[in-house]
């Protein structure tokens, strides 16, 4: 390895620091937006009719199907690495 190839890998391994950086501080934003919007629309409930049908399940559950996807895309998606690529490539090639 060159001294230009270390600076290389060193300038990818930081631009995708700095992408996961930025995921994880959206997702942070975006769950604290979901929690005090569906706050919002739980007292907004309990103002207007307690005892009625409690209707800000609905926004709570589909928003939360949103959350959840972000929070996989965010800690648990793994990126694609050369030897996904290549077994893809071998199994089209068939």
């Amino acid at each position: 390895m060159t001294i230009s190839d270390d600076a290389d890998r060193e300038q990818v391994l930081r631009t995708k620091a700095v992408r996961q950086l930025k995921k994880q501080r959206d997702f942070r934003s975006h769950v604290l937006v979901y929690v005090l919007v569906n706050t919002m629309l739980v007292v907004i409930w309990v103002m207007t009719d307690p005892h009625g049908f409690f209707w800000p399940v609905f926004p709570i559950a589909g928003w939360g199907i949103g959350v959840i996807m972000n929070a996989w895309d965010v800690y648990g998606r793994q990126e694609i690495s050369e030897e996904d690529i290549h077994r893809e490539m071998h199994r089209l090639s068939r």
